[in-house]
């Protein structure tokens, strides 16, 4: 009777950690969701509120932390249990992090007048959109452990990159056709390189799902990265 009270104990203390998991990625999906509204519609009120909201994902970090070094200690957890255990350790981390890129975002809002062309906003919001549905899904797979869904968080990441490109491309353009717009765009490719983030955060939770459930790593078969650095604008020299 009593190891079955332990057994529950644990059980519970697991499922702790996936709640925890759960909450903190619906809160930094709002946190990116609110910053991206406070760019577009110069709110610097929405902006704030995302800065403080950047608390919440601090302390729950902490809290998985310290709840899984106590599961550790206290039940000395092998194969599968240990993986999910670090596993939510990986995964808090990457969460915490989409929380500080979603902060960083609204910090820029206070440097942008909105007076840019609104396709840069729509390519912006697009950008975001498309790196939140990456995260959600993802968040998904780890609540139901479908890893045989997770080849689409590679195909999602490559379009972000793509997208990013293009958007890194235009603002690009934008500040040479007129130096007044270097300061403003300076800082909306700051913001769309941290929406950008937001999908290689997603593709390192995936890979950590995965590894949660089958005990071996991701195949890398498929490069990351944007490709920003091959970007050559009209009347420029390629760099050698």
């Amino acid at each position: 009777m009593q190891s079955v009270h332990i057994m529950s104990a644990y059980d519970e203390e697991l499922k702790f950690l996936s709640k925890r998991i759960a909450a903190m990625g619906g809160h930094a999906e709002r946190m990116v969701e609110q910053a991206v509204a406070a760019l577009v519609n110069v709110d610097h009120g929405l902006a704030q509120k995302v800065i403080q909201d950047d608390l919440v994902l601090d302390e729950g970090q902490r809290e998985i932390d310290d709840k899984a070094i106590i599961i550790i200690a206290k039940r000395q957890p092998m194969a599968t249990d240990l993986r999910e255990i670090v596993g939510a350790i990986r995964i808090s981390a990457d969460i915490e992090r989409v929380g500080d890129l979603g902060k960083n975002v609204a910090k820029r809002v206070a440097s942008v007048d909105g007076r840019q062309p609104n396709s840069l906003f729509r390519g912006i919001e697009a950008l975001a959109n498309l790196a939140l549905t990456q995260l959600k899904e993802v968040l998904d797979v780890y609540a139901s452990r479908s890893v045989e869904r997770i080849g689409f968080v590679r195909d999602r990441d490559d379009q972000i990159d793509a997208m990013y490109t293009s958007l890194f491309r235009e603002l690009l353009t934008y500040m040479m056709e007129d130096p007044r717009n270097i300061t403003p765009c300076t800082h909306l490719l700051f913001c769309a390189k941290n929406i950008e983030r937001i999908g290689d955060h997603a593709t390192n939770i995936a890979e950590t799902i995965y590894y949660i459930v089958t005990g071996d790593q991701m195949p890398t078969d498929r490069p990351k990265g944007d490709k920003t650095d091959k970007v050559v604008l009209p009347g420029t020299v390629p760099a050698k």
